[in-house]
């Protein structure tokens, strides 16, 4: 099976990565990580403990986690937007035993380490020169075994939980070929590819597609930051064959100026995949128009992946999310865990026997998200006749306005398609009458001259009239995460803040 490593035994002078500091190759990157495995190694680090990384989009990311998960080790890469406290409680959570990080990071990596009770000398900064490593040389490390990356969920509906699976078993190379078959799927299995990473690679899908690139041979391309523009001259100047890219980022590539959007030479693209949030019908079917049917979307989370649904797929049936991927068995269930039929809407459940895990530390959680092997990521939709399914919002988003219920991605999906909106969020608002409102918060376009009663017409055309926002409030931005996923809660908990009853 050709992976990773066999590419750095056959081809050693093969471009693995460019970034900011430049190329570094795969027999170069590969020695470098039995090196930092070897140093792990000697520091008496334990299978099964966990490595955490406080480390940037770039090379050292990618570094970190082929060093650790070519040993029977969790790695888990930190959000380095987060305040030291916070970091604190994931070094905790995880039981890290060793942080790793960059020079730049330093000081916040070492006051994190300090409040979870991490030594000093257990904080390795990787661009400058590790005691850890000193002596070691570049050989493959002895007691080689397939690892696993623990990540975090984003938190948008709490703190963060650590998704906890098995380790493997048996060698890196095996773990890797599973890895290999699913690059298939969305056709980023070609040869000489060129795969362009943009968001933060501290979440799940941004790191396992670039280390997918690299298990097939491809050239990784890291920008630092993500930057519409910045983008397209990469894909432009690197001819990228394949990305991986979220929902708002689509929309920030619309929002480019359409002359230049259009000179951008786009035509090496072979592939587009999409995750972390729902897409708004319009921004998608503007994305194949301009790109052609080349774009992949997967529903899933850090916890796993559901479905798969290919542009001309979608295209017939637009919103979906698409059908149960291979091995995967999909249930909508009501409050009573009964099973409903095609059309009904219900909470989202997905089994995955090849994706089998825990939230770490957190058996309440773990059980309260399962029921009988399916696992839930707290999603409401329901199945078409033909076993697509369509997701309508998250549960605890729901809003119950006189006891009728009302899905708020519902409400965004038709707001995305007036021509003034940039952005919208739709959150439940206190009401003495009926429980709850429905309150919107719009972003217009540059330019555009509106006001809340025109949206209330437009959207009248398009919902029934319970679902119409009572109450639109106008501001220049809506709470996003970093990888565009809407944090309603922080627009909930605002709107809700000093009374005792909350829905």
């Amino acid at each position: 099976m050709r992976t990773f490593s066999h590419y750095a035994a056959v081809d050693p002078d093969r471009v693995a990565i460019v970034d900011e500091a430049g190329e570094i190759t795969y027999g170069a990157l590969k020695a470098e990580a039995n090196r930092l495995s070897g140093g792990l190694l000697s520091a008496g680090v334990q299978p099964g403990e966990s490595i955490a990384g406080l480390l940037p989009n770039g090379r050292h990311i990618v570094l970190a986690e082929r060093a650790v998960t070519q040993l029977p080790l969790y790695f888990t890469p930190l959000n380095w937007h987060l305040t030291a406290p916070e970091l604190a409680y994931v070094l905790r959570d995880a039981n890290a035993t060793v942080l790793l990080t960059v020079e730049a990071f330093r000081p916040l990596a070492l006051a994190a380490a300090a409040e979870a009770g991490l030594a000093p000398d257990r904080v390795v900064v990787l661009d400058g020169t590790p005691t850890l490593t000193a002596g070691i040389g570049t050989d493959e490390p002895a007691g080689r075994g397939a690892g696993q990356r623990m990540l975090y969920t984003s938190g948008t509906t709490g703190r963060p939980k650590g998704v906890r699976r098995p380790l493997p078993g048996g060698t890196p190379e095996e773990a890797a070929a599973v890895v290999v078959a699913r690059a298939r799927l969305y056709h980023a299995d070609h040869e000489d590819g060129r795969y362009l990473s943009v968001a933060p690679m501290y979440h799940a899908a941004p790191l396992a597609y670039a280390v997918q690139a690299l298990e097939v041979g491809h050239t990784v391309r890291i920008l630092s930051r993500w930057d519409a523009r910045t983008a397209l001259r990469a894909i432009e100047d690197d001819r990228i064959t394949w990305t991986y890219v979220v929902p708002l980022m689509f929309g920030q590539w619309l929002a480019v100026d359409p002359a230049e959007r259009g000179a951008a030479d786009v035509s090496s693209l072979r592939s587009v995949v999409h995750t972390a949030a729902p897409c708004p019908v319009p921004v998608k079917r503007a994305m194949i128009e301009w790109l052609g049917p080349i774009i992949h979307e997967i529903y899933g989370g850090t916890e796993g992946s559901a479905t798969f649904i290919d542009a001309e797929d979608w295209l017939t049936h637009p919103g979906s999310v698409g059908r149960a991927r291979k091995g995967v068995a999909l249930r909508i269930v009501d409050q009573d865990g009964r099973d409903l039929p095609s059309g009904e809407i219900g909470q989202v459940y997905f089994a995955n026997a090849a994706m089998a895990f825990e939230y770490h530390r957190d058996p309440a959680k773990t059980a309260a998200s399962t029921d009988a092997g399916y696992t839930s990521l707290g999603d409401i939709g329901y199945l078409d006749a033909d076993g697509y399914l369509f997701l309508c919002d998250r549960g605890a988003d729901t809003i119950i306005s006189g006891g009728v219920n009302i899905y708020p991605a519902e409400i965004e999906q038709a707001l995305a398609g007036h021509p003034d909106v940039l952005d919208a969020c739709v959150v439940g608002a206190p009401d003495p009458e009926w429980g709850e409102r429905v309150h919107a918060v719009v972003v217009l376009r540059d330019g555009a001259v509106t006001d809340a009663e025109a949206i209330r017409e437009y959207l009248r055309d398009h919902l029934a009239g319970f679902k119409v926002p009572r109450t639109i409030e106008f501001r220049d931005a809506v709470p996003r995460s970093d990888v565009g996923k809407l944090l309603r809660r922080v627009l909930r908990e605002e709107l809700w803040e000093g009374r005792v009853e909350r829905i």
